[in-house]
């Protein structure tokens, strides 16, 4: 029995003439590249609001201002809103912003559109990284502060902090991956209804 080579053309999803020749790379990096620099322009902004917002309410005072603990949920639920709407908005770009491909099944555009999404997300949120790795290198390289002395109840509720953040940094990356790939979709999908 003879196994069919995988660049042959699967007749029951393409029952007609189909130019199975290579046309090109699936991924058009130019959308890709703008949905990125969106993505980040959206993120940039929403922290810098989201800074001020983290400023106004808090407080060097003890007493005063957001507790460490409500300041660590409004913190973590803003970076969610900032992952979902630039990773729509660099999806969404990615997608609209893609060649149109002809001669092929739905179901392959559908993946490709996607793809570009996810990418969108992937390449921005890596670029996002380095820079914060690289301004925290930096930012070592200043004069450390003066030792304070801390509790171990106040040691403790920063550990917490710190873990609550995590998690919400993780869940809002999981958000922006997905609805970056169905903002991808969706431009494409876009995209197709126009010559």
């Amino acid at each position: 029995m003879a196994t069919p080579r995988y660049s042959e053309v699967d007749r029951d999803l393409y029952p007609g003439p189909v130019d199975a020749s290579a046309s090109g790379s699936a991924i058009a990096w130019s959308a890709v590249s703008a949905g990125t620099v969106a993505a980040i322009a959206v993120t940039l902004t929403l922290l810098m609001l989201g800074t001020a917002f983290g400023l106004g309410s808090a407080s060097p005072w003890p007493g005063v201002g957001a507790k460490p603990s409500t300041f660590t949920i409004g913190a973590g639920i803003w970076l969610i809103v900032t992952q979902w709407l630039s990773a729509a908005m660099g999806g969404y770009i990615a997608g609209r912003l893609r060649v149109r491909w002809h001669g092929l099944h739905t179901d392959e555009v559908f993946f490709r559109d996607t793809a570009h999404g996810f990418l969108t997300w992937a390449t921005a949120t890596v670029i996002v990284a380095i820079i914060a790795v690289a301004a925290s290198a930096l930012s070592s390289l200043a004069a450390g502060p003066v030792d304070v002395a801390m509790s171990k109840e106040a040691i403790d509720e920063a550990r917490k902090a710190a873990a609550a953040f995590a998690a919400f940094t993780g869940v809002s990356l999981v958000i922006g991956a997905f609805i970056g790939s169905v903002a991808g979709a969706i431009g494409g999908g876009l995209r197709d209804k126009h010559p």
